[in-house]
């Protein structure tokens, strides 16, 4: 191969892992160092920072390649997805089995670094990974086990930090996996309408004539949780003006959803990180 040809197989792998779309690292990001800047109390170990926060970029790569190779014959037939590098033929189907066997091996390997709990927590953070993509055949409930994902960084964070994983965890948890079937499922209403021709489930479809209704009342009990963990560890002032500031960005992301135009959709799920970075600064000044 020519130089130009190994440039060009690079640049559809980096599209491959979704890296030209942060979005989706920061979406998983700002909880997970939520996670960490309350278990440490405002200073994380360097080590678990790094290790931590690179799994989240590697994991979310790996997530990305392995939905696509899941995906692959149903992605030419939805308009947003059928450019992507499998859906176009421009990487085979082996090409990304083996590039999603690569960095997944590295985020594992990345995480011996740390205590054994976090690395017995990260074999199942790496099935639920390589299980995801494949629910959306067989329940209505892909964003639910998406948020069981990408919610998983929240105990590995408190075990890498504290080798311990505390009530305040599972209740961070909780929300974080119940944001992600709000802002999954409001993604999920740009493609409704190709999903329901090729058969493809999703909580959009499930929730039918009352999606809004249902975002909103879990949108409520993430903010109930957010609340109860700013009590439980005694956050101050800062904390709840962020979580007051999320609740706006949630009724502006309903009223983006409102007509459940194609495009407003896409800019509220787009709109979500703004309310998990939100959350972070109040914890984050919380502890200066």
């Amino acid at each position: 191969m020519t130089k130009t040809e190994y440039l060009e197989r690079a640049h559809q792998y980096w599209l491959l892992a979704r890296f030209d779309k942060p979005i989706g690292i920061l979406i998983l990001l700002w909880p997970t160092l939520w996670a960490l800047w309350i278990a440490s109390a405002g200073n994380p170990d360097m080590l678990v920072l790094l290790v931590i926060t690179s799994g989240v970029v590697l994991t979310r790569a790996a997530g990305c390649i392995i939905n696509d190779y899941a995906d692959r014959n149903f992605d030419p037939h939805v308009e947003r997805t059928k450019q992507r590098p499998i859906a176009a033929g421009k990487v085979t189907p082996t090409e990304a089995l083996k590039l999603f066997g690569v960095v997944i091996s590295i985020t594992l390997l990345s995480v011996l670094l740390l205590n054994t709990l976090t690395i017995l927590l990260s074999l199942i953070g790496a099935a639920l990974i390589i299980s995801y993509p494949f629910m959306k055949r067989y329940t209505h409930l892909p964003q639910a086990y998406l948020g069981i994902a990408f919610g998983w960084a929240i105990p590995m964070a408190f075990a890498a930090q504290t080798n311990n994983i505390p009530t305040v965890a599972w209740l961070m948890y909780l929300a974080t996996a119940l944001w992600a079937i709000v802002y999954d499922t409001i993604y999920a209403m740009v493609d409704k309408e190709d999903d329901l021709k090729i058969g493809v489930k999703s909580t959009a479809i499930l929730f039918g004539t009352k999606v809004r209704e249902i975002i909103a009342s879990l949108q409520i009990i993430i903010l109930g949780l957010l609340t109860s963990i700013g009590v439980l560890q005694d956050l101050g002032g800062f904390y709840y003006v962020s979580i007051i500031i999320g609740a706006g960005l949630f009724i502006h992301q309903q009223s983006l959803i409102l007509q459940q135009h194609k495009a407003n959709c896409f800019q509220a799920f787009l709109n979500s990180h703004y309310f998990a970075l939100s959350i972070f600064i109040g914890i984050f000044i919380n502890y200066l």
